[in-house]
């Protein structure tokens, strides 16, 4: 009884995962959506092309990719334009 136990533990995960994978799915599409929408109201028009030309992944990693940068660069620039104003 044991063994079986066993032996079927793994296969009844496995379909759990799949079904929730189905359940999943349509969440991310609405979530895509959304994300898309936000994506056209502040991309620049070098990330847009990138969107016509490669699709919508490549387009977005892009995007973020700047605005990580510049989430980086803005308290560096704060904190010089404060030094240069104080001068």
């Amino acid at each position: 009884m044991f063994v079986v136990c066993a032996v079927a533990v793994p296969f009844l995960l496995m379909g759990l995962m799949l079904a929730m994978e189905r359940v999943e799915q349509p969440l991310r599409v609405d979530q895509i959506g959304d994300d898309l929408v936000h994506f056209f109201e502040t991309a620049r028009p070098d990330e847009v092309e990138t969107f016509v030309r490669e699709g919508y992944g490549p387009a977005l990693t892009r995007y973020w990719r700047r605005r990580r940068i510049a989430s980086r660069l803005a308290p560096t620039r704060l904190a010089s334009t404060r030094l240069t104003s104080r001068s």
